[in-house]
């Protein structure tokens, strides 16, 4: 965690990459800093900020050590949630997120429900909403996300229950399943067979787009990318590589052959991978030799495409477009319509809930298996 400079003589602290300081959010110059950039861009006419493991900046007093770290980057004690980390975003509130018409989520790594109250509070003096991970972290074994194993939807299903439930007129929930950390949602939650691919897609965005909070479509989700298996050469993602030295090299707790199955699994390079634009080379993303890109395409042979999946009006594409349509047009899902969930405890499946507002009511059930479910309401 503690990288020396040699320019300077002293070490800096880094939670994770080396290319990645953490600054010294206690100093009130840092802060300002921060707030007069962040008024410049908003100058500019953006209109909010995702704010990276915002959770994090406020550090335990003393600095101390630990034995293991944070995702295989830092050997040091990372406390989420510091002890000044409410303070210096209701100061960001004040001193910059106030002065434009903004719009704010915070990836908050270790956010509990209570935490998430305080973050995205209805007041708005801190945040508008958080990124919690306790949905997408479940199924992991004994190596933590370096796992072949499935996810267990009834599990799945209680949490995203539970954050619903919690957090009802008292915060506002993110509602995502992928992002550029994750592996590909329809690989993780769903079937990438490509016989199923685009049902299963199409049912995890009914999933959440109808659920209470702001959806999130992470760029190749609405056209159904799948998680990609490369050798392990062939990985960039600097969580690999680590986790490649520490369990597969120096422990030798896990065999070579298992480390890269984890990998196809579960590495964040299944979403790095670039954009499948249509089936010209390199997908449509660049004209250059494959060997310049910043990582492999995806090489198989039933990837789909944007241009496809636009030409075809029965596509996960269109459907999502449509769900959103359906969100806008929709007070009992547009608004802050109640959400109350159906038959939750009866059986693993199905999913099911009602949203209601203003006398429109709205029932969705979700089915994630590969055999019919019935459904008494």
């Amino acid at each position: 965690a503690w990288e020396y400079d040699p320019q300077t003589e002293m070490y800096y602290l880094h939670l994770f990459s080396r290319k990645q300081p953490d600054l010294n959010w206690e100093n009130e110059k840092v802060r300002q800093e921060v707030y007069d950039m962040m008024n410049f861009w908003c100058e500019k006419g953006i209109d909010g900020f995702r704010m990276d493991v915002i959770s994090l900046i406020s550090k335990e007093p003393g600095l101390p050590d630990k034995e293991t770290g944070i995702n295989g980057y830092a050997t040091f004690n990372v406390s989420a949630n510091g002890p000044h980390v409410h303070e210096y975003l209701q100061e960001m509130r004040q001193k910059a997120l106030n002065n434009a018409d903004t719009i704010t989520v915070g990836e908050c790594s270790g956010v509990t429900l209570e935490e998430a109250k305080k973050y995205a509070r209805s007041d708005e003096k801190e945040l508008n909403m958080v990124f919690q991970f306790e949905h997408v972290e479940i199924g992991g074994g004994d190596y933590v996300k370096w796992t072949t194993e499935r996810y267990d939807f009834k599990e799945f299903k209680k949490i995203m229950i539970k954050w619903q439930e919690e957090l009802a007129g008292k915060a506002w929930n993110s509602l995502f399943l992928g992002n550029h950390d994750q592996p590909r949602s329809v690989s993780r939650f769903g079937n990438d067979n490509p016989a199923y691919r685009d049902i299963s897609a199409k049912m995890l965005a009914t999933c959440l787009h109808m659920m209470q909070g702001t959806p999130y479509v992470y760029q190749g989700e609405e056209i159904g990318m799948t998680n990609v298996q490369f050798p392990l050469e062939e990985y960039e993602d600097i969580e690999v590589r680590n986790a490649y030295q520490d369990l597969v090299v120096k422990n030798k707790t896990i065999s070579e052959d298992d480390f890269r199955k984890a990998v196809w699994n579960k590495s964040r390079d299944n979403a790095r991978v670039p954009m499948q634009w249509d089936d010209s080379t390199n997908a449509g993303f660049s004209s250059a030799p494959a060997s310049d890109l910043y990582i492999t395409m995806d090489p198989g042979k039933d990837r789909p495409t944007a241009k496809a999946q636009m030409a075809d009006p029965d596509s996960l594409y269109h459907e999502v477009k449509k769900l959103i349509q359906i969100r806008q047009s929709s007070k009992a899902l547009l608004s802050r319509g109640t959400i109350e969930f159906v038959y939750a405890e009866k059986n693993q499946y199905p999913l099911a809930y009602v949203r209601e507002a203003e006398g429109e009511k709205v029932l969705v059930i979700i089915n994630p298996s590969d055999k019919e479910q019935s459904f008494p309401y």
